[in-house]
């Protein structure tokens, strides 16, 4: 295995593909050789030519800030020597760098789910939705006694989605639990939904009721639990009636143009954006190719890098909602007296990942080259196939629950160091390297590490495809098999 990489032929620095010693000797491409001058652990970067102090790094062919003081050729480079170029408000003009797609339209199906309403879902799950924290105790003993008097089968999971909200919030944080919890009854994926209050919470049962829109009675059942005698008994017979309707339902062959893929990492490493990100970005333009939608959130991982993907949006008007997103998250920041560019985490930067501009710049490669169709608020679902943006943090948990209330069937998940969480959909979690891969086998679902392992960006991505289309088709991803589902609503203001 090599020792190093050179991402782009601009970089003046390389990325350690293992760990490395002091006094150990690197040979560049062009034969020219240097020692390094300090240990390099896996995924950080070395110096392959003098840097002056205020000079750029160059990673990916861009600045990812520069050099605080004189770097030799050799030495570690990291927070201890650079500092982020990023600072205040930007302007932006509208400038377009379209790319024409490279892959062809194949006629590949999966085995989905066909809805009254023509939408399409991956799993036949039967799911409890509080529309308060304070029943999620409830919600648990009802399924508990729901499998022991009926012991279903068929289904791919009985979930309750538990979280802390529906009461005690104003304004925007109400609009927005309102709104995610509407979104996931409405999702394809659930085959049934118990919608459970409790009776005097500001997420009213009948108003949140009526913020549905059409729905099929059948499918969508309400309970609350302060107008019952036996809330238990009560939710167990609508949890019958709901699993009768939906146990005889069978999955039927699907064109992948209907898939709707949210793209997300978490606990990004040095490895994020050479090997699992450009993986996602070449699979969203496979994706798109065919018909299908893919979803890039995580306004403040795009902070540095957000030009490039100005330069491909659509029309000016997207252009126009694609600055909005921007600054209008960094103005959230502001708001709330908090450093806009206070990032990367310690778990990043212990993993190589220096400043925003250098966690941006991989984040955003998960969207490939594709055109961005459209621009969507937190809570909005989506409306065109394509390349989208979503308004959501950074937050794994939050801009999970997102992705899949925007409507997405799953998500695409990249990390360096590793997550076990799954969100209300599948999770699918992709290793940025072989180390992590091999550590965590009940975590992680499939290793992009091999890309710096002598396997093609090819093969690798056809694999990928097919993976993909299987899990659509009904196989498991390990948050499944371990039984974790998770959501978290996006809280920015008081609780009562």
């Amino acid at each position: 295995m090599k020792e190093w990489i050179h991402v782009h032929s601009k970089d003046n620095v390389i990325v350690a593909l293992k760990d490395l010693q002091a006094g150990t000797e690197l040979v560049m491409d062009n034969k020219d050789t240097f020692t390094l001058l300090s240990d390099i652990k896996r995924g950080h970067k070395i110096a392959i030519t003098p840097i002056n102090k205020g000079e750029n790094i160059i990673k990916y062919g861009f600045p990812l800030g520069h050099a605080t003081q004189n770097i030799k050729k050799g030495e570690h480079v990291h927070t201890h020597n650079v500092k982020t170029n990023l600072e205040g408000m930007q302007e932006y003009s509208f400038t377009q760098k379209l790319h024409d797609s490279i892959h062809k339209k194949q006629n590949l199906t999966f085995q989905g789910y066909r809805r009254e309403n023509g939408d399409v879902g991956i799993r036949n799950e039967l799911w409890i939705i509080p529309t308060v924290g304070c029943v999620n105790g409830m919600a648990d003993r009802i399924i508990e006694v729901f499998k022991q008097e009926v012991q279903p089968e068929g289904l791919d999971s009985i979930t309750v989605f538990k979280h802390n909200y529906g009461c005690s919030q104003l304004g925007d944080d109400h609009e927005n639990t309102k709104t995610i919890l509407g979104n996931m009854v409405q999702h394809p994926n659930a085959g049934g939904v118990l919608v459970f209050g409790l009776g005097c919470e500001n997420n009213v049962l009948d108003v949140f009721r009526e913020s549905l829109g059409e729905y099929n009675p059948k499918r969508v059942k309400f309970l609350e639990a302060q107008k019952e005698e036996d809330e238990i008994k009560a939710g167990v017979q609508l949890l019958k009636e709901l699993y009768e309707e939906m146990k005889n339902d069978q999955r039927e062959e699907i064109p992948i143009s209907e898939l709707k893929i949210g793209l997300k990492c978490g606990g990004s490493d040095g490895f994020s954006g050479i090997t699992a990100n450009p993986l996602l970005g070449v699979f969203s333009d496979f994706l798109i190719a065919q018909g299908g939608t893919t979803v890039l959130t995580e306004v403040p991982e795009m902070f540095g890098a957000e030009t490039i993907l100005m330069e491909r949006a659509e029309n000016e008007e997207v252009f126009n909602n694609i600055v909005s997103l921007i600054n209008d998250f960094k103005a959230y920041f502001v708001t709330h007296q908090q450093p806009i560019y206070e990032n990367p985490s310690p778990g990043n930067k212990a993993g190589g990942i220096t400043t925003l501009e250098e966690k941006s710049l991989g984040c955003i490669q998960k969207g490939g080259v594709g055109t961005i169709v459209d621009v969507l608020k937190y809570g909005e679902t989506l409306r065109k196939p394509g390349l989208n943006l979503l308004n959501s943090p950074g937050n794994d948990l939050v801009s999970s629950t997102a992705l899949g209330a925007a409507g997405c069937h799953m998500v695409l998940f990249t990390t360096g160091r590793g997550t076990p969480f799954g969100s209300f959909v599948p999770t699918m979690k992709i290793a940025t390297n072989t180390a992590l891969y091999e550590k965590k086998p009940h975590w992680m679902d499939f290793n992009a590490g091999s890309l710096v392992e002598d396997h093609s960006m090819d093969e690798v991505v056809e694999k990928l495809i097919h993976y993909v289309i299987r899990v659509a088709s009904g196989e498991k991803v390990n948050n499944e098999k371990n039984g974790f589902h998770e959501m978290a609503i996006f809280k920015t203001g008081v609780t009562l």
